[in-house]
């Protein structure tokens, strides 16, 4: 494979993460400008690229081969978690003392958790052309995770979704925000699907 064909392969890795295009420029910028006022090798190339892929993958144990996701892998998890996290904050809120004026709704993969005056509401939908779920959290902001499979994992619910700027969990997250609202309660989001 040239030069050439690498440099555009880089640049297609970086592109497929919104978070990264701007990254994809630069590089693209730097081969180029490599490539013409250098006459880089080839192998030089492939290191490069090489570091600006493990680069792009940011804090997460992720491989290049976990980030493939088909579409049926992603509906299906997905569906899933969304499900998991409506019915337990379902329960969470129903029988909640300490926090007034709570509703859950959930439709058309957004799932709507509003606590009240006090805490906010928080969004939590999926990005189907993205292959993420998307969070929005009064407490911390918006976030985007990805799936990432765990192999050999504990059975068919193995994996869990990352924001690969920290690492953290959607569902560590989730424990911690959620676990300091409803304090009289024992709040616990790792014993659902997808969060190992």
């Amino acid at each position: 494979m040239n030069a050439a064909r690498k440099l555009s392969r880089v640049v297609q890795l970086l592109r497929n993460s919104s978070h990264n295009y701007k990254r994809a420029v630069a590089t693209q910028y730097h081969f180029s400008a490599t490539l013409a006022n250098r006459g880089a090798s080839v192998s030089s190339v492939q290191n490069s690229r090489q570091q600006q892929v493990q680069t792009c993958r940011f804090y997460s144990n992720q491989t290049e081969d976990d980030s493939l996701l088909d579409s049926v892998t992603y509906d299906r998890v997905c569906s899933e978690t969304l499900d998991a996290l409506s019915d337990y904050f379902d329960q969470l809120t129903e029988n909640a003392t300490d926090v007034a004026g709570t509703d859950v709704g959930y439709g058309d993969g957004v799932l709507t958790v509003n606590l009240g005056q006090d805490y906010g509401t928080y969004v939590i939908n999926r990005q189907t052309p993205n292959k993420q779920i998307w969070l929005s959290s009064p407490t911390s902001g918006p976030k985007r995770f990805d799936f990432v499979s765990t192999p050999n994992g504990d059975g068919p619910n193995a994996g869990k979704w990352i924001y690969k700027h920290s690492g953290e969990s959607l569902h560590e997250l989730l424990q911690l925000e959620i676990g300091q609202i409803f304090k009289t309660q024992n709040v616990n989001f790792m014993e659902l699907p997808y969060c190992s």
